[in-house]
């Protein structure tokens, strides 16, 4: 069984790609990064650090690249397909402990392998990146967490539960939620009467962080997350929050054949559960006292929603329709694979769908930053347009992340950090602000900011500032030195 839910995991990064240090790769690549060569990241690692730092996992997969010497770019590609494999692994244990036969949980797998790149209603998640990050195992433990509750090993479920909360702990307080409603939907007889209870203990969560009223810059940021307040929502997006609840609410109300006494209280958890934390995020926009809390991003709760329910959605689909016929689960499984292969495509044009470790990277981005990682110093500091990850070509790979070399903040990924810790505003906004109209800037206005902040390079658009030298030069990039 292993080493077939191994095959579906490595066939299922064939199609859904893997790619290094994109999104929000750029946070937890640069810490797992330092953790293994202290150092990098001489300057500035407060933008992705203040993520990165609550939790164990860069450490985890930093150490593990320290001990066994093997390049952590190769490292990082590994433990991705590996986490996809544990999600598999995790998928399968919940599913047997809900359904009395191997081919629905042999569909649940096989959907949720396909469906790694759907997007989670509008939360800015997917399923699984195509990436690492502390979600990369933080959800194959939330899985295995429900999966030992479900089968009443609640030791089990306590160390899962624990290590998903070192890994990530926003993403195990989803899972405790979880639980609270799975013990609330048994204790009561209709599931309504669950969600007053259980959201009496979420409406004490605001009380354990410091969410004083945003000002200036780190409202800037907060704003610029426009998917933390669900009022800038799309309707599809709302269809994607109100059919699963609608469908898992309609299981559990005639559970259906061949499934054991957990599936009733899995499915009918997922009802009360959704609608608790629906209920937070259109609170948090009723009224703009309570703007700031809307870093607590309750509907990313969903994500948990989307995996269990096309875990149940496959193995239905496998017992009610496909059953023993090969030919059904083709025509199911491979127009679907096709179709997520498109969509990755789509996503990152101008990369490779793997970024396989070593790669010589024909995307001129990805070129300039590989560059700057083999021949300039690593204490080295760069400044670079802060707008690159949103730039034509770059695809959204982080600069830290590929380059494995400090910068100056940017406008996109480091706004992220800023909009769950304000205390980082004034040096984002001022580093930010420095490097506006970035395309304009000559010699001396880089000469300039040399002596405000320890830039020592650049990565700049061709042509280059005249009068700089630039080692290196490709297509579209130059990388030039800052003379001091």
């Amino acid at each position: 069984m292993k080493l077939r839910l191994f095959l579906i995991a490595f066939l299922a990064v064939l199609v859904h790609g893997y790619h290094l240090g994109v999104d929000d790769a750029e946070i937890f690549v640069p810490a797992i990064k330092h953790a293994a060569d202290p150092a990098l990241y001489p300057f500035g690692s407060e933008f992705f650090m203040s993520h990165a730092g609550l939790s164990l996992f860069p450490v985890l997969l930093g150490g593990f690249t320290r001990l066994i010497h093997l390049p952590v770019n190769f490292v990082i590609f590994a433990f991705h397909v590996v986490s996809v494999f544990l999600l598999l692994a995790a998928g399968w244990r919940l599913l047997h402990a809900c359904f009395q036969n191997e081919r629905a949980c042999w569909g649940g797998v096989l959907l949720l392998a396909g469906v790694l790149s759907v997007p989670v209603a509008g939360t800015a998640l997917v399923i699984m990146d195509p990436y690492v990050t502390a979600r990369s195992l933080s959800t194959p433990a939330t899985i295995f967490t429900i999966a030992c509750y479900l089968e009443n090993r609640r030791a089990q479920a306590l160390a899962w539960l624990v290590f998903t909360a070192v890994v990530h702990p926003q993403m195990s307080a989803y899972a405790v939620a979880f639980l609270g409603c799975v013990w609330l939907v048994e204790h009561f007889h209709k599931v309504e009467d669950a969600v007053p209870a259980e959201a009496a203990v979420f409406g004490l969560l605001p009380f354990w962080f410091d969410f004083a009223p945003s000002t200036g810059a780190a409202r800037e940021a907060l704003l610029s997350r426009t998917y933390f307040f669900v009022s800038n929502w799309a309707w599809y997006e709302w269809v994607g929050v109100l059919a699963p609840l609608a469908i898992c609410w309609w299981w559990s109300s005639r559970p259906p054949r061949n499934t054991m006494l957990a599936f009733r209280p899995l499915v009918r958890t997922l009802v009360p559960f959704g609608v608790l934390f629906t209920a937070a995020g259109v609170l948090l926009i009723s009224s703009p006292r309570f703007e700031n809390f809307t870093r607590l991003q309750p509907m990313r709760a969903f994500h948990l929603v989307y995996v269990v329910f096309f875990l149940v959605l496959g193995a239905l689909t496998a017992d009610y329709v496909l059953r023993n016929r090969a030919w059904r689960w083709a025509a199911l499984l491979v127009p679907l694979a096709a179709g997520m292969y498109a969509l990755q495509q789509q996503q990152f044009p101008n990369s490779p769908h793997v970024e396989w470790p070593g790669y010589n990277f024909r995307n001129n981005w990805n070129a300039a930053f590989s560059w700057v990682r083999l021949n300039t110093p690593k204490d080295a500091v760069f400044a670079l347009d802060p707008q690159y990850m949103l730039r034509d070509g770059d695809d959204q790979h982080g600069f830290r992340a590929v380059a494995e070399r400090s910068a100056l903040a940017d406008a996109v990924k480091d706004s992220g950090a800023v909009s769950l810790f304000p205390r980082l505003a004034p040096d984002w906004k001022a580093q930010v602000d420095a490097q506006q109209n970035w395309a304009s800037l000559k010699r001396d206005d880089f000469e300039r900011l040399a002596l405000v902040y320890p830039v020592t390079w650049i990565v700049t658009r061709k042509p280059a500032p005249a009068g700089m030298a630039c080692p290196y030069e490709n297509a579209e990039l130059a990388v030039c030195r800052i003379a001091r």
